[in-house]
């Protein structure tokens, strides 16, 4: 008998256990929350596809050290500018997928993230420096190539 009191406990805490994960999953903020949009207050008419356009009032909800958009290289700031008109863009990857393999940025769901190429002086390859934006129009910088990110407060 004792022995089916212990799985009966040991069932209930599994038990406990999944519906804690599956709270935690759905609450806006969470590292795992499949919610896209929580606290997005991005305009809704997209620059670069599946994204949108980005202005002051995108919010940094990512826990990373922000940096404005005037205090980064003069190269990123000139990505920002042809994110902004939708390219032409100069090397063929911009615009590709973002995995985010590190997972140093907000977890998203697939596709969610976009990639561009910041030129880096002196580089016969694209160096690097990246801007990725996210779907709610929030941009994050790398100078590392994916090793660190920065969140870029545009209009700043």
């Amino acid at each position: 008998m004792r022995g089916i009191a212990r799985l009966l406990v040991l069932a209930g805490v599994l038990v406990l256990v999944a519906v804690l994960g599956l709270v935690l999953s759905n609450t806006p903020g969470s590292p795992v929350s499949p919610d896209i949009t929580a606290g997005s207050t991005a305009a809704p008419a997209p620059a670069v596809e599946g994204t949108a356009p980005a202005g002051p009032d995108v919010q940094n909800t990512s826990g990373l050290e922000a940096v404005a958009a005037s205090a980064l290289p003069p190269e990123a700031r000139s990505t920002l500018a042809l994110i902004a008109r939708g390219g032409p863009y100069p090397y063929a990857r911009d615009g590709a997928v973002f995995s985010n393999f590190e997972r140093l940025l907000p977890r998203k769901p697939a596709g969610y993230y976009k990639e561009f190429t910041v030129r880096t002086p002196g580089e016969s390859d694209r160096g690097a420096r990246r801007i990725v934006v996210g779907g709610a129009a929030e941009k994050y910088y790398t100078p590392d190539h994916y090793e660190s990110f920065l969140h870029i407060l545009e209009g700043k």
